[in-house]
């Protein structure tokens, strides 16, 4: 009898959710998500602090400010990681632009850019790597334009709302990744009352309702559940696009004997109650007032994004320390 892991695999392709390239091949997932949390926690680990020298030793090649080298050292970090990870994996790796860009469109892009540069330098085509930006408004214009007209594919996180994630799909990005336990936390934290066990947890509910909102009108954007808090969780959305997991959810499946079931399907999602169509991409203060309306989605996206800062900027500081 198959594990729970490969019963899954039969309906929703799996993404390793870390910076751990050692431990990814154990699972055999078909891509892999970084962001800086993740690349923090592994180069607090001996084994892969090492990558930090030659990072250190490409920014001082690239000259410039002291800030300038840590930024160049930080990006080619990143980049290692994801080249490392795809000599494992065989589809694409997400790499996260800084967050501290998510109100920048511009500066969003040409992080984009740089970082898929820095790919093709090293022999990986863009076409193997997902540009991770935040769903903030600009976040989802920049995305848009990188698509359209760099043909650099976006992973859209930190997605909370419904909003989110109709503005995403209207532009056409690649993929979405909806946060799935961080609904589920901020729900038990403001109305710790209620039962959100298996099909109640809020977190599932948001993912199939983007899912049967994408399939019923006909977009491609890969829905991609993420953040997880546990496995009934994943067992909930059995069929959706993509799942990126954790190292230790995905052992507790491959240690499990259950079948999963499938619970999310295109004919499912076609056949539910229809969901009116909505518009936001072009209509800022429409999409600005739909993410304010949605409590839990306005604080967990800036949650979210103070949260990557911060890492980011210890990232950034243990590069710095090695710059002297």
């Amino acid at each position: 009898m198959s594990n729970a892991l490969e019963s899954l695999k039969q309906y929703t392709t799996v993404v390793s959710d870390s910076g751990d390239f050692e431990s990814i091949s154990a699972y055999k997932p078909q891509d892999a998500t970084t962001n800086p949390s993740l690349i923090l926690a592994a180069v607090k680990e001996e084994k892969y602090a090492k990558m930090v020298a030659p990072a250190v030793e490409y920014a001082k090649s690239k000259g410039g400010s002291r800030d300038e080298m840590i930024e160049h050292a930080t990006d080619r970090l990143l980049v290692s990681f994801g080249e490392e990870i795809l000599k494992i994996i065989p589809g694409r790796v997400s790499t996260e632009v800084d967050a501290r860009l998510s109100f920048d469109k511009q500066a969003t892009i040409d992080k984009a850019i740089k970082l898929i540069q820095l790919y093709e330098s090293v022999g990986v085509s863009k076409e193997r790597v997902l540009i991770k930006i935040a769903s903030t408004w600009e976040g989802i214009q920049a995305a848009r334009e990188l698509e359209s007209k760099h043909g650099i594919h976006c992973n859209l996180t930190l997605l909370f709302s419904f909003c989110q994630a109709v503005a995403c799909a209207e532009a056409n990005v690649t993929l979405i990744s909806p946060f799935v336990g961080r609904i589920l936390d901020w729900f038990k934290k403001n109305k710790p009352d209620a039962d959100y066990s298996g099909a109640n947890d809020p977190g599932v509910k948001s993912v199939q309702l983007i899912y049967n909102y994408y399939k019923q009108h006909g977009y491609n954007t890969i829905v991609m559940g993420a953040s997880f808090r546990n496995t009934s969780e994943i067992v909930e959305l059995a069929g959706v696009d993509f799942l990126t997991i954790a190292p230790k959810l995905l052992d507790e499946l491959k240690n499990s004997q259950t079948k999963l079931e499938r619970k999310l399907s295109k004919e499912n999602a076609q056949a539910a109650k229809p969901i009116e169509k909505h518009s936001y991409i072009d209509n800022e203060s429409a999409f600005r007032w739909a993410q304010l309306e949605d409590a839990m989605g306005f604080d967990k996206l800036h949650e979210g994004i103070r949260k990557f800062a911060d890492d980011a900027v210890t990232l950034k500081e243990i590069i710095g320390k090695q710059l002297l």
